[in-house]
């Protein structure tokens, strides 16, 4: 199955009707899950597990475990957990199942705008939001007199001036590690240039006017970074920031809030949030509009995927999110936007809005290709125009094996 579209109906609709109690039963199943590492799947994760026999694995790496995890027979994993950027290689591997049935039984608290649906049918369940915003160091800013950034050009003047102040180590941090994120920075700069992916006919489209600039606003972004910042995923980014080495960075939502974690951040009460920057005059924000979620694994027993939908629904309940309000954009009842949701709400509501992150297969290739060839431009081993003509020659070779391009 080739997915060209996924519907995602009101995303941002955070209002709902009934609330959840606590873990309902007790799980008798062993029941496995595979999710990204960041604070709310610990929170999901950590209240499944409270109806017993859940085992979860939080790992940064799991979009490149989960495919061939999911394809053995049986699964080894039940639960997986995704975005609008990661269930497509599931989908189109049919190694994820149609959760209506389960749904109708067990998911009577879940909204509309949950229900990620493909060609008529429930495959997902969407927890959250994510997108990509602006924080930076409310103190510095005052201390510095620096009005909030709106446009990138803006972003580079205001880091010019803190490079001068010598306040932080680095003014700028960004998700620049070479392979995935390097891609999705670029998406977001080149959505933010009004760049298209790819021609009606599947061609490649990036080795244009909207590339080059990308790249090179990009390029002139990381003159204020941590020079290794070809190594800089979110995850560096949230520490850079927590001990307080830079003043600003485009960087998830999902991340804000452990910028006031006591526990591990110096920085606490001190960062804010505000729109991602746009690339250029009436252009949208320079990010993507993403929701994460759960799937189940096809290859396991229908009793195994009732316990595992059950323990799931525990998982995304009202008392999860009481406790973990300020560590995402929750699509859960309870939840109530706070302080650090600021920017990814703007961001979302902004006119004209970004768009969500297209769940195509082009795009799956295409994010790949990017991920492959652009640390050359940055590496100074190519120009944009021939880096961005490489990135064009790798799609083309797997879209034609793919059978999406003739």
């Amino acid at each position: 199955m080739k997915i060209r579209h996924i519907a995602i109906a009101g995303a941002m609709s955070l209002i709902g009707s009934a609330g959840w109690a606590a873990c309902s039963f007790e799980n008798t199943t062993t029941i496995k899950s595979l999710t990204a590492g960041f604070e709310a799947w610990k929170s999901v994760t950590d209240a499944m597990a409270e109806c017993g026999n859940v085992e979860a694995e939080l790992d940064q790496e799991f979009r490149t475990k989960q495919p061939a995890a999911f394809a053995t027979n049986p699964s080894l994993y039940q639960i997986g957990g995704v975005s609008n950027g990661t269930v497509t290689p599931l989908l189109n591997e049919g190694t994820i199942r149609p959760l209506d049935d389960l749904v109708a039984r067990y998911g009577a608290n879940l909204k509309p705008n949950q229900l990620i649906k493909i060609d008529g049918q429930t495959m997902a369940v969407a927890m959250m939001v994510n997108t990509q915003h602006l924080m930076y160091r409310s103190d510095i800013f005052a201390d510095l007199g620096l009005e909030v950034p709106s446009t990138y050009d803006e972003v580079l003047a205001a880091a010019e001036k803190i490079k001068e102040a010598g306040v932080v180590d680095y003014p700028l941090g960004g998700t620049m590690k070479s392979g995935w994120n390097l891609a999705q920075d670029f998406n977001n700069m080149f959505l933010g240039y009004g760049g298209g992916f790819v021609n009606e006919d599947k061609t490649p489209a990036v080795n244009s006017e909207a590339g080059v600039k990308a790249l090179n606003m990009m390029k002139a972004l990381s003159a204020y970074m941590d020079p290794e910042y070809l190594v800089s995923d979110s995850t560096y980014v949230q520490q850079q920031f927590q001990q307080g080495k830079i003043a600003m960075a485009n960087l998830w939502a999902s991340r804000a809030g452990a910028m006031d974690d006591a526990a591990e951040s110096q920085v606490v009460g001190k960062v804010e949030t505000a729109a991602a920057p746009l690339a250029m005059a009436g252009g949208t924000p320079a990010t993507t509009l993403w929701w994460d979620g759960i799937v189940l694994a096809k290859n396991m027993s229908d009793e195994e995927a009732d316990a595992a939908f059950r323990v799931a629904m525990e998982g995304l309940d009202t008392e999860m999110v009481t406790g973990a309000n300020d560590q995402a954009i929750w699509l859960i009842e309870g939840y109530q936007p706070g302080r650090l949701a600021t920017g990814a709400i703007a961001t979302a509501t902004a006119s004209p809005a970004p768009l969500p992150y297209p769940s195509t297969t082009e795009m799956g290739l295409m994010h790949t290709a990017l991920g492959n060839n652009l640390p050359d431009f940055f590496t100074g081993a190519k120009s944009a125009e021939e880096a961005l003509a490489a990135v064009e020659a790798e799609y083309l070779t797997a879209a034609k094996e793919a059978g999406i391009v003739e």
